[in-house]
């Protein structure tokens, strides 16, 4: 019999597709997946024992041979809440391929100016913050404030998870802010809502910031589609991701989002790719924009 006290189980974030297929559209030269995360192995970088879910193993050979099948070649890894402020495994990662990765961050308040200059060192361009409840929730803003003062000094940026039904709420956090900053998984809007939904309205409006920028990434999380559906999966997330690349077409990025923790239902990530050329038509300067020049103007300046 469980003790009355005893933590409930974590629910298990299942493995990445593990046969993705290869996409019919093809990626320009030096595209770049913007946002992807590696987990362990645990036997070398073992989870946060505060994580809110338990991660498969993803490591970073595996991502490698991922973004070979879809032809990506650069990549900004992204610190996932599993690993907490414990950015090794992504930090080991980077040092593999140096020229070709970047990195996001979680850190403590509280950390030092030499270790906030030895992620820099180590490609590390940009903190992330949680704000999604079912992560831990809000955290204290006035900390962000300081940590943003104090990596803005280092040319970085500031990478928020938000829910959507938050991003009017922060609009005036936002507009404070001293630095750029990123909004993850086209703010995680539910297409199911429309188009005009309060929280994509909001977020329309931030991107009237030119310190704001967007990632069209998690079209598997705006999607009530599934993959059986006919045609191509999720394409109910298309108009969202068409609308924002129209109101910022210099300010958006996009990234697959492997290995997909905490989805409805696992993506194949050829068929994520497939769906580049429906959010930016065919036009060969708005993919570039997207997939290459972008990405390279936030993390690759130095």
């Amino acid at each position: 019999m469980t003790d009355k006290h005893t933590p409930a189980p974590l629910k298990t974030s299942p493995p990445p597709h593990p046969h993705p297929s290869r996409p019919a559209f093809r990626l320009p030269p030096g595209a770049c997946d913007a946002h992807c995360h590696v987990f362990g192995p645990a036997a070398l970088f073992p989870y946060s024992p505060k994580r809110s879910y338990e991660p498969t193993d993803a490591p970073a050979a595996q991502l490698r041979a991922l973004h070979a099948l879809l032809g990506i070649e650069r990549a900004v890894l992204v610190q996932a809440s599993v690993h907490g402020h414990d950015n090794s495994a992504m930090l080991d990662a980077i040092a593999q391929s140096p020229e070709s990765y970047r990195g996001v961050a979680m850190v403590p308040a509280s950390i030092s100016d030499a270790g906030l200059q030895a992620l820099h060192e180590g490609g590390v361009r940009a903190v992330r913050f949680n704000f999604v409840r079912r992560l831990g929730g809000a955290p204290d803003l006035e900390a962000i404030r300081s940590l943003a003062r104090r990596v803005q000094a280092l040319g970085w940026h500031l990478v928020l998870h938000f829910d959507p039904q938050d991003l009017p709420v922060y609009r005036p956090f936002l507009d404070a802010l001293p630095l750029p900053y990123v909004i993850d998984h086209m703010g995680r809007v539910l297409a199911q809502n429309g188009l005009r939904q309060e929280p994509f309205d909001a977020l329309l409006e931030l991107l009237k910031d030119p310190r704001c920028w967007v990632k069209l990434s998690g079209a598997e999380r705006t999607s009530q589609l599934l993959s059986s559906a006919a045609g191509l999966p999720f394409e109910d997330a298309v108009p969202f991701a068409r609308q924002l690349i129209e109101a910022a077409p210099e300010r958006v990025l996009w990234g697959t989002d492997w290995p997909h923790p905490s989805v409805r239902e696992m993506p194949d990530d050829g068929k994520l790719v497939d769906l580049l050329p429906l959010f930016t038509g065919d036009c060969a300067a708005l993919q570039r924009l997207l997939l290459v020049d972008n990405p390279a103007r936030l993390y690759w300046q130095d």
